[in-house]
């Protein structure tokens, strides 16, 4: 049955409602980023730009980088902009706009997203400006109350673990990402596990004007430890999106890999005194790789 027009929303060029993008402005890898000002950072790299797109806070560069043609993404922050983002690059290569149909199994295409971003180190042998590849994504959010995720059993183990330590209400998700683009784009990174937050602030432990339900909260996250057979599972470092984009690419088919510039360090209380470095060497790295 074709999609109905208040599901799959159009703008009147044809183009995908949030995004503003038609499927030939997808290439078949595409760079994420959180910030948009980030998208020329990388674009500026490319032999060539054929196209630049902006809609809120989703800025799209299309163009070459020695010879392979690569679209850039921002998204702005939280996984309530990756339900957006995931859903609407998905349904630009495996939904035919004309007869507003899934393409049948055997046509679907599946991208590589490679998400580049900045991140809070949660333990002490985790230096800043040091790059983090993400095994796992952890979600605290309440994203996949929504959507029928199915999780391996070390996954449930972790998720029931970390409800159990921060004493919450519900079960998070556990999601691990693609092994290929892990082992190419991450060689040589810290491999780690990835917590992401509903907040920059109460969610991550930080404290101005408002207490928090438990002031341990950071303690709890580096001391969280699970033991399975594939060894010691423990929280590297935190974040808004990973989980989301893990568990989304999971469900729609697509590959996916998280990069992180390790910007800060909470068990230290340091602060990188160059973050922009250390982006741009990772924005350097991933290129080189990819």
């Amino acid at each position: 049955m074709p999609i109905p027009d208040s599901e799959l929303i159009l703008n009147k060029d044809g183009s995908i409602y949030h995004l503003n993008l038609l499927p030939d402005h997808l290439s078949d890898t595409i760079i994420t980023v959180g910030d948009p000002e980030r998208v020329p950072l990388i674009s500026q790299h490319f032999d060539s730009i054929e196209t630049r797109i902006s809609k809120r806070d989703f800025v799209t560069h299309v163009g070459y980088y020695q010879g392979k043609r690569l679209t850039v993404i921002s998204t702005g922050m939280g996984t309530d902009n990756i339900d957006i983002l995931m859903n609407e690059l998905d349904a630009l290569v495996n939904i035919d706009f004309v007869t507003r149909e899934p393409r049948p199994q055997e046509e679907r295409i599946q991208l590589r997203i490679v998400r580049v971003g900045t991140s809070g180190a949660l333990q002490a042998d985790i230096p800043v400006g040091s790059h983090l590849v993400s095994e796992h994504g952890i979600g605290l959010d309440s994203l996949m109350q929504f959507y029928p995720l199915v999780e391996t059993g070390l996954e449930v183990e972790v998720a029931a673990g970390i409800q159990q330590a921060l004493d919450l209400p519900y079960r998070p998700y556990a999601v691990r990402g693609a092994d290929l683009l892990r082992e190419q784009l991450g060689a040589g990174m810290i491999v780690g596990n990835t917590l992401t937050c509903p907040g920059f602030y109460g969610p991550q432990g930080r404290v101005l004007r408002l207490d928090l339900r438990l002031p341990d909260l950071i303690s709890r996250f580096q001391g969280f430890r699970h033991q399975s057979a594939e060894g010691e599972f423990r929280l590297t470092n935190f974040e808004m999106e990973t989980a989301g984009y893990y568990a989304l690419g999971r469900m729609l088919g697509h590959e996916v890999v998280s990069l992180n510039a390790i910007v800060a360090n909470r068990a230290t209380g340091e602060f990188a005194t160059n973050a922009e470095a250390a982006v741009n060497d990772l924005i350097a790295k991933t290129l080189d790789r990819i």
